[in-house]
């Protein structure tokens, strides 16, 4: 597993991002999409559908832009199948491991300003609003999966290492290691 300040092979073509929710996951895909001249696919975008539901063909969208040569992506819904279709086609796979009172103050702000401005995301949905009753509790409130998944990718990631040896794993602890990473030249393996 490398860190921010090893040096980084080129030739990546196909990304993967991991993190809890809330580490930035979309946008750092969408800086490294510009920084390396990749597709990025939010793959949120691909799974809800209007009233939040999930679409049905979000399995085969999944498969069409993993079948593509250059590409990044969230690592997201790895319940609903994405693991065998994304993890096989990826070179790399960023974590971003940062610390959890970043992250959770990150999602806190991010979910206030959503509910509260009533921003409109994926195919229409809006978060409930923040004084809608039980906005804060109940099954899919984002708060409580974030804390239920705090500990997702630590547990997973030497089994993915196991499993998918092929991936490059840069792991990053913080914004300011990411940026570095971002901003560091790519070097040749040969």
């Amino acid at each position: 597993m490398l860190s921010f300040d090893d040096p980084m092979p080129s030739g990546a073509e196909r990304v993967l991002v991991a993190g809890v929710t809330g580490s930035g996951k979309t946008t750092f895909a969408a800086r490294l999409a510009e920084e390396w001249d990749l597709r990025h696919v939010e793959i949120d975008a691909l799974f809800h559908g209007p009233d939040w539901t999930p679409r049905p063909e979000f399995l085969d969208d999944v498969r069409a832009f993993a079948a593509e040569e250059r590409w990044v992506t969230e690592w997201q819904y790895t319940s609903k199948g994405t693991d065998e279709i994304l993890a096989p086609r990826a070179d790399l796979l960023i974590w971003l491991d940062y610390p959890w009172s970043l992250v959770r103050g990150r999602l806190v702000r991010r979910t206030m300003k959503r509910r509260i401005l009533r921003t409109r995301l994926w195919n229409g949905n809006v978060e409930p609003a923040i004084w809608t009753r039980g906005a804060w509790t109940g099954e899919n409130d984002i708060l409580r999966w974030q804390a239920s998944t705090r500990y997702k990718w630590d547990e997973r990631m030497p089994g993915i290492a196991e499993r998918f040896p092929h991936l490059t794993i840069v792991r990053l602890r913080h914004p300011r290691e990411a940026v570095a990473w971002l901003t560091s030249p790519r070097i040749d393996a040969t």
